[in-house]
């Protein structure tokens, strides 16, 4: 039984530190690390980012792969994807990072901190009426497990915090809009909205002039999904009219952002080096070892990607 780590090494942590912290975990598990692959036959598992499947040999007995990418968009429809289920590799409570990065950015947001700090570069002394946690409402887009945690937070503070997901369910206290059908009436009651959805052929350019035009007037963004949830264009068309105020965006299309881009100076974007969280090799290496402990006991994956839905 072994476990092939393909590129991982290259952006987080090293071999050695891949190797030592399995071997904490699960030291009956061989770890090899590409492209020194040994013996194909024996590769169980694979646990990579960005993978050139291209490049990749065919591993006869391969179960798992495991994708530290939080979108698999990019490779799913490729010819050469292995015949073996897919894994996403994230903590089941979500990430800490991620919950205080959109949390920041939507108290950012709710106080006008950008509208601050435009007075300051005036040297103006600005005192206007500030709104309460309860006077404004924040809806996330997607409510996965990395969306939770901070609507959770935002809501004990006394936000009045809703979702939109694709499909109905009950979250308890938090209100949940699905489908097409109700994604104006969502949006129309949203003041600021978080988007934390997977990118599908659905959600692509979800964010354009067509849907700002749901949300009230001077409505606010926080995108942290992918650079393809929003239309650039539309987008500053909006922020130009006044029908948004402000955006933040941590996810962008192409990346790294182009010089040329009018996001970068544009006076009501906040751009963001798509560094909303940083894993570290223990918490991967925590959730792999996880996912290989459930399926060697007849369990099932923790975080099964359906191929055919894209997420």
């Amino acid at each position: 039984m072994a476990l092939l780590i393909v590129d991982l090494d290259k952006h987080i942590g090293n071999a050695t530190a891949w190797r030592d912290t399995f071997a904490a975990q699960l030291p009956d598990l061989e770890v090899r690390i590409w492209p020194e692959a040994g013996n194909l036959a024996d590769i169980e598992y694979l646990a990579f980012m960005h993978p050139d499947f291209d490049a990749l040999p065919v591993f006869p007995n391969l179960k798992v792969m495991f994708s530290r990418s939080a979108g698999v968009e990019s490779f799913i429809g490729h010819p050469k994807l292995p015949r073996a289920a897919l894994c996403k590799v994230e903590p089941p409570g979500g990430d800490p990072m991620m919950t205080e990065y959109v949390v920041m950015h939507v108290l950012r947001l709710h106080r006008d901190m950008p509208g601050y700090q435009a007075a300051q570069a005036r040297r103006e002394w600005r005192r206007v009426t500030i709104a309460r946690p309860e006077q404004r409402r924040v809806g996330f887009l997607g409510f996965g497990m990395m969306a939770k945690a901070p609507a959770l937070v935002l809501k004990s503070l006394g936000f009045k915090v809703s979702a939109w997901v694709r499909n109905p369910r009950d979250e308890g206290d938090i209100p949940i809009y699905h489908g097409p059908g109700q994604l104006e009436a969502f949006l129309q009651q949203t003041d600021i909205a978080v988007c934390l959805l997977p990118l599908t052929r659905e959600t692509e350019g979800i964010f354009c002039t067509r849907t700002f035009a749901m949300m009230p007037r001077g409505a606010m963004l926080v995108n942290v999904g992918r650079g393809k949830h929003v239309v650039e264009k539309d987008l500053i068309s909006a922020l130009d009219s006044g029908q948004l105020s402000y955006a933040a965006l941590d996810a962008l299309w192409p990346e790294p952002l182009p010089p040329t881009s009018p996001l970068w100076l544009h006076p009501k974007v906040t751009v963001m080096p798509h560094v909303a969280r940083r894993p570290t090799v223990a918490q991967l290496v925590t959730e792999i070892a996880a996912n290989i402990r459930s399926i060697q006991a007849g369990g099932r994956l923790l975080q099964e990607v359906d191929l055919t839905t894209g997420y």
